[in-house]
């Protein structure tokens, strides 16, 4: 498993797939399977049966699906291009990301 350089609440750009150039907010991040929940990305129809006890109405839901983190790209804060991130040290020893196009920190 590679360490994961998208995380929740990164604004990224969708480069492969059917919404592909799509821009969108993550969710969720999951490491192990090496996808992200993407806002208003990858929508699916789920068919869910009514379940009383947890107050769930039934009936076709449309909801977000996971895509591979392969197929996403990071929207740099400063420049705003998509760009590849990489990581840096800092001199008291934390490490931060890095836009690869301007060299930015991400927070």
């Amino acid at each position: 498993m590679q360490k994961v350089k998208i995380k929740k609440n990164d604004e990224v750009i969708v480069i492969r797939g059917r919404d592909r150039g799509y821009k969108g907010r993550v969710l969720r991040v999951q490491p192990n399977a090496g996808t992200a929940i993407v806002e208003r990305a990858n929508m699916i129809k789920r068919h869910t049966k009514p379940n009383p006890n947890k107050q769930i109405q039934g009936g076709i839901v449309e909801r977000e699906a996971p895509i591979r983190i392969s197929n996403l790209k990071l929207i740099c804060p400063e420049c705003g291009k998509p760009t590849r991130v990489g990581r840096q040290r800092l001199d008291d020893g934390s490490g931060v990301r890095v836009c690869k196009a301007c060299g930015a920190t991400f927070n």
